[in-house]
């Protein structure tokens, strides 16, 4: 996952700190490949995975839209080439002066998930699209996202009912399958779901045009995962199940499969140490933790793969943690980590797959470290 064009730029420009180095044509390479996976889907990358103004450039030149979860995701977004046209404000969570400021801008797609957050777009963006989020499982994910975001199938077709009474344009559904997703069968029950609405609205004259099929798309860290051809044919088989030749449009939002594979973080080894004399476990403490970017740790979700210049000696268990003083900083422990016997204070290592959610995790001084930084090459 560290590619050369990394490996370079670390021999050569030795940055001092954590830092998280992308190779830009990784990204460009998932693109295109979610783009033959899924030629009759609209890309929508999702901003929050990694807003890097030079990832948000090459994407939006080579023709994808955009996913944003505030206004600031809107303006980068516009800022790097993006037509108003061409971004979804995809939070089901607005301020009805943000939802104001996007319709000015020129934003006309709005996801939401109850009658309440239909009721502000409706007062601050006339005749806008809504399309309405379904609640999912979340089963196969390592990073599930259920609970917070949608509503059952009953309650959307209740909220896009009352969208189209309003005067906005009952647009579609959406769904996410959870982030991290494995496996290939969640889309189908989702898209059984999101015919269910299409159906029951369509015997009352509304006819709903586009299935939001939202992210998921993962990025291999320590197992591998299925590549983006079989998503993709996964999901076509059962769009085809389920909606016949009638297909709606499709939509979807990947970010860590976009950029995850595409960043590596440089780290250094602060401590290595014991907390008994016959603990059998290492403690290695890392210049970066769950504050410094690494906060998709938490519950141990996901496990980032290690690199180090021992790599091929033994290892043993050890606990990783981070450098700062809070006890929640420790990144595996229910599942220790095997690292090298021979590391040492002082040595670098490189933590792969980290190109999606971790600058945007960075806390801005916890403790008084600097956010984690970022360079796009």
């Amino acid at each position: 996952m560290a590619t050369q064009r990394i490996l370079d730029f670390l021999a050569t420009r030795r940055p001092t700190g954590p830092c998280l180095v992308v190779d830009l044509d990784v990204v460009r390479d998932n693109f295109r490949a979610f783009e033959k996976a899924l030629p009759d889907s609209k890309i929508y990358y999702a901003v929050k995975a990694n807003p890097a103004p030079e990832i948000l450039r090459l994407l939006a030149a080579m023709g994808s839209s955009f996913d944003t979860a505030s206004v600031a995701e809107v303006e980068m977004a516009m800022d790097a080439g993006a037509p108003a046209d061409r971004i979804s404000f995809g939070n089901t969570i607005k301020k009805e002066r943000d939802i104001a400021r996007a319709y000015q801008l020129g934003i006309r797609l709005f996801a939401v998930d109850c009658v309440e957050e239909v009721e502000k777009i409706a007062r601050v963006a006339p005749g806008a699209r809504v399309f309405c989020r379904v609640l999912t499982d979340g089963e196969g994910a390592e990073w599930p996202l259920s609970r917070k975001f949608g509503c059952v199938p009953a309650m959307a077709v209740d909220v896009l009912r009352h969208a189209k009474g309003l005067g906005l344009d009952a647009y579609g559904v959406s769904f996410h399958v959870g982030s991290q997703q494995t496996d290939l069968t969640a889309w189908d029950r989702a898209l059984a779901d999101a015919k269910v609405v299409f159906a029951t609205l369509a015997e009352e004259g509304i006819v709903l045009k586009m299935v939001n099929m939202g992210g998921g798309f993962p990025t291999r860290y320590l197992r591998d995962v299925p590549a983006a051809q079989a998503y993709g044919q996964a999901i076509f088989s059962a769009l085809r199940k389920h909606f016949g030749n009638a297909l709606p449009e499709t939509i979807i939002e990947p970010g860590r499969g976009m950029v995850g594979n595409a960043g590596v973080i440089k780290s250094e080894v602060v401590l290595i140490s014991k907390k008994a004399a016959n603990d059998n476990v290492r403690w290695v403490f890392l210049d970066i933790g769950k504050f410094g970017g690494l906060a998709e740790t938490m519950d141990e979700a996901i496990r980032y793969p290690i690199v180090t210049a021992h790599d091929g000696t033994e290892t043993a268990p050890c606990v990783l943690a981070g450098p700062t003083c809070d006890s929640a900083d420790v990144m595996y422990e229910k599942t220790p980590y095997p690292l090298p016997l021979s590391l040492t204070i002082g040595d670098e290592v490189l933590i792969e797959g980290t190109g999606a959610y971790t600058t945007t995790y960075s806390a801005v001084a916890f403790n008084g470290f600097e956010p984690l930084r970022s360079y796009v090459i």
